[in-house]
């Protein structure tokens, strides 16, 4: 049975138990205000160490800072976990950012996302926040998840988040 429960920052090793790798069979870029496939057809792979620490850093980094972590647990074993960051965002200052989100590979697709992404939603809310922003990693399976999820593209997109990653496909999620 999965259970899912606030995480601190004493939590951070079990980062490590995240499966990150995937198949990605397309990307989606940003062309004209409209999504464009890109085929990929390569496999991404886990996180190596340096990747892994840089994870964890920024993992704690947020929570010293007011966010909050969420992780979804079979059993003792994490298998996935999101982090919503307590910087406030745009114009009205209204929107909170989904700062991490992975699921381990072989537990996607159960609904284990979609149970983090409502409670950092609840979380939000009770901050006072209007919106999830949400800056996505291109793959076709980010995208879609964000989207079933009530994300859609925003041409409103936050300048400091698009600097750090311009790839990205920027969604909000009204609340």
């Amino acid at each position: 049975m999965i259970t899912v429960q606030r995480m601190h920052v004493d939590h951070v090793q079990q980062l490590s138990e995240i499966d990150r790798s995937e198949y990605i069979e397309f990307i989606y870029i940003m062309k004209n205000g409209h999504l464009e496939r890109v085929d990929q057809n390569h496999e991404c792979p886990n996180w190596d160490s340096d990747l892994l620490a840089e994870l964890q850093q920024r993992y704690v980094d947020e929570l010293k800072q007011g966010g909050v972590a969420v992780g979804a647990y079979d059993g003792e074993r994490l298998v996935g976990f999101g982090v919503l960051s307590s910087k406030r965002r745009g114009v009205e200052q209204n929107r909170v950012q989904v700062d991490l989100m992975y699921v381990t590979r072989h537990y996607r697709k159960q609904g284990i996302g979609t149970r983090i992404m409502d409670q950092l939603a609840q979380e939000a809310k009770a901050w006072g926040a209007k919106y999830l922003y949400i800056s996505s990693t291109e793959t076709q399976s980010a995208v879609s998840f964000y989207q079933k999820n009530g994300g859609s593209i925003t041409t409103d997109v936050d300048p400091e988040l698009f600097e750090k990653e311009p790839m990205d496909i920027h969604m909000i999620k009204e609340l």
